[in-house]
């Protein structure tokens, strides 16, 4: 270990060391929940907002502001492909705690800055929380109870959303705070509560050597390694990361156009319908990813988590039936869809990448993966906005959604099987092979 990766051991951290699995996955999973959690409070208020005073270049307002926001965010995960898997671990804390601080300060700025060029200081904002997930994350990897853990922390971005959209809307609707004023002082109200999660985050200790074992040791990744763990995986990544860009997609236009898809469905209830929502869902993404984090065995657990993708996009394909024929009530529909986006989606950031290290034993971490899939995801999103922004089809969200899920969860569901045949013959069969030579010499 080189001195820069020192860790130092306080109480908290030795207490840990030695605590059992329920009170240590406890303490992890609130440390990254509450940090991640109030990340989001930085992110993604400015959505509960309509903005519809502005019109620019006859595209509204809110769409070039969620545009500037993905593009600086997306900018930010092929910054973090470098830095996050080179990131030594005793530098994570701060480093959260610097992108939030710079993140808060634009959106002072986008407060301060007259539209339409205060849609640029959205783009600042982005740059830095795009690196946010993978530090803490990188907490949390390469250990026994990782799945448990990462899926704590994948709750966070999907309850929060729906959260810091209530508490936005209340400081507009309620207490007559400016849409431009609003993110800033949401953003506020959560700081305190990021810093309590962050210095929880710090006295998380390294993974045991139990942990290591199991899971092989995650380590900061050079530019060779990188290169070798792409050439080795290209097919299998290149599948993978398809289905993950093209959630990425559907996962987003949900996320930051939930009001326009609630007004689309009829429903002019309150702002708690946005975090009441998404509190159904996260129950429901607990569970699946739950039941998969109980499989030991690091390939029989890496091809269960593809079949939990696969069946999140039926589920998807099923709902959209369902509501064409006017079957499910709108909050049925945005809890049911949002039940089969997730899945998929959170199968990503808990099981499919960290148990794909552990088959295999490769140099190299999470965040890597998970950064290098990210970009590539928001990346599409990004398109897909520039698409709707710059044609001369004018496209209502919902609709727009409707179809984008139905194409995307046929295809995605195509292309899941094929991998799961692709790493069923690769990791399943050699083995079988293996077992079936050792008894036949056995027999000799």
């Amino acid at each position: 270990m080189r001195a820069d990766e020192v860790q130092t051991s306080s109480v908290v951290t030795q207490w840990l060391q030695s605590a059992g699995h329920a009170a240590f996955s406890a303490y992890c999973i609130t440390a990254a929940f509450t940090t991640y959690f109030c990340m989001y409070a930085f992110r993604k208020p400015f959505t509960a907002g309509e903005f519809s005073d502005v019109v620019l270049w006859g595209i509204g307002y809110k769409t070039i502001l969620v545009a500037s926001q993905v593009m600086g965010y997306t900018l930010s995960k092929f910054i973090g492909i470098k830095v996050i898997s080179e990131m030594p671990p005793n530098r994570r804390a701060m480093a959260i705690i610097g992108l939030i601080l710079f993140a808060e300060f634009a959106l002072l700025l986008f407060a301060i800055v007259p539209p339409p060029f205060n849609s640029l200081m959205l783009f600042v904002n982005g740059l830095p929380l795009g690196m946010v997930f993978g530090l803490v994350l990188s907490f949390l990897e390469g250990r026994r109870m990782t799945e448990m853990l990462s899926a704590g922390l994948c709750a966070s971005f999907i309850v929060s959303s729906g959260v810091v959209k209530s508490v936005g809307r209340a400081l507009i609707v309620d207490y007559g705070i400016s849409e431009y004023w609003m993110p800033f002082l949401t953003g506020l109200i959560f700081f305190i509560p990021l810093l309590l999660g962050v210095t929880m985050l710090r006295q998380i200790p390294r993974p045991s050597g139990a942990d290591m074992e199991e899971r092989n040791e995650r380590t900061p990744m050079s530019r060779i390694d990188r290169s070798m763990l792409l050439r080795r995986h290209a097919w299998g990544l290149s599948g993978l990361i398809t289905v993950y860009v093209l959630l990425t997609v559907i996962r987003s236009i949900r996320d930051d156009f939930a009001v326009e898809l609630w007004q689309g469905l009829g429903y002019q209830g309150t702002p708690a319908v946005y975090a009441n929502s998404e509190l159904a869902v996260v129950i429901g993404v607990l569970i699946a990813n739950g039941v998969v984090s109980k499989v030991r065995d690091n390939r029989a657990a890496f091809l269960t988590s593809l079949v939990s993708v696969a069946a999140g996009f039926v589920l998807v394909l099923s709902v959209i039936w369902a509501q064409q024929r006017g079957h499910l009530s709108a909050f049925t529909f945005m809890v049911l869809i949002g039940l089969g986006t997730y899945v998929p989606y959170v199968m990503f950031h808990t099981t499919i990448f960290e148990r794909l290290l552990a088959v295999f034993r490769d140099r190299g971490n999470l965040g890597f993966l998970m950064y290098l899939a990210d970009a590539t995801g928001y990346l599409g999103y990004v398109l897909v906005m520039v698409i709707k922004n710059f044609t001369a089809m004018e496209f209502d969200v919902l609709p727009l959604y409707m179809h984008l899920s139905l194409w995307i969860a046929a295809l995605s569901s195509i292309i899941t099987l094929v991998l799961l045949a692709y790493y069923f013959r690769a990791i399943v069969q050699p083995r079988t092979v293996q077992g079936n030579a050792l008894s036949t010499q056995g027999d000799t």
